[in-house]
């Protein structure tokens, strides 16, 4: 597989490949697997996609309770006549509803696919299939993004890390945004430079950004953290698409982050003792949680 952005670049370019293709192709010779065989299993991971999705919007519930029904509130207040004006338009709005319901989907032990973790889950499914909407765009098409996000992914993990544990949400969200960006610019035609330039715009977006989930739980801030980053995906996307390029190559870009997530204090990096977990209502809820042995139950008892 492809060990940098540029070698992925390069190599779609110089073959007129979408970055998806090249990347389908090169898995197919590290693995032995035909495409049409690989095509298969990432139509499955679509799937999967879509399934959790229509859960969320459905209305699910953490066992902890501290989260759930956000996706559906979002989703009803996008179609509902005289609801509180929205003002952030389309693909925006459904890809905040559909990020909103996977990662809350995964909160509820449900099944979700991890792109690149389970606490950015939301993210890609959330940009890719609301831009494919109103794009019109085909299964095939989605697939081709989906390999375009994986080979993303696949580059940040070989030169960097993709762990919260590791580099802060940032390792998580930020990839996560970075590798939407790619599949959004790819599936409105842009050029493999073009999506080269949006993973580097959305990454530099989310440099920086703690881990800090309050009583441990993948839920607060995370979920919402899905929903936010899909904003700096598609804000990515659009300036690519443009014609915009990042100063810093995205290579470099991943790198930095890398750096600055070795420097990021323990405290930041997903074990829940600073940040929002820190605060008195992390603390407050952290301590109601850990004195229930039945966590849905004694939510239900505290009303």
């Amino acid at each position: 597989m492809y060990t940098s952005i540029v070698e992925l670049t390069d190599a779609a370019t110089s073959r007129s490949l979408t970055i998806g293709a090249a990347v389908r192709e090169q898995e197919a010779l590290d693995s032995g697997e035909s495409q049409d065989a690989l095509n298969r299993k990432m139509q499955e991971r679509l799937a999967v996609m879509r399934d959790a999705v229509g859960r969320g919007l459905a209305g699910v519930r953490s066992r902890s309770g501290l989260t759930g029904g956000d996706a559906r509130r979002m989703a009803e207040a996008r179609r509902t006549a005289g609801a509180p004006m929205l003002i952030g338009g389309e693909p925006l709005g459904s890809a905040i509803a559909y990020a909103l319901a996977v990662a809350e989907v995964n909160a509820g032990m449900g099944r979700i696919v991890a792109a690149p973790t389970a606490g950015s889950c939301g993210i890609l499914p959330g940009v890719l299939l609301s831009v494919g909407e109103i794009r019109g765009i085909g299964d095939s098409e989605l697939v081709d993004a989906l390999f375009a996000a994986g080979g993303v992914g696949a580059v940040i993990a070989r030169s960097s890390t993709l762990a919260g544990a590791a580099g802060g949400c940032q390792a998580e969200c930020g990839a996560a945004a970075a590798m939407a960006a790619a599949a959004a610019v790819q599936i409105a035609g842009g050029t493999p430079e073009q999506c080269t330039n949006a993973v580097a715009l959305a990454f530099k977006g989310l440099l920086g950004l703690v881990c800090d989930p309050v009583a441990g739980l993948v839920e607060v801030p995370c979920i919402k953290r899905n929903a936010t980053s899909v904003a700096v995906a598609l804000a990515a996307a659009d300036m690519a698409l443009a014609g915009i390029r990042s100063v810093i190559p995205a290579d470099e870009v991943i790198q930095a982050m890398g750096a600055i997530g070795r420097e990021l204090p323990v405290s930041l990096r997903e074990t829940a003792i600073g940040g929002l977990a820190a605060t008195p209502t992390g603390k407050r809820i952290a301590t109601e949680i850990n004195a229930c042995d039945d966590q849905a139950e004694c939510h239900a008892q505290k009303g």
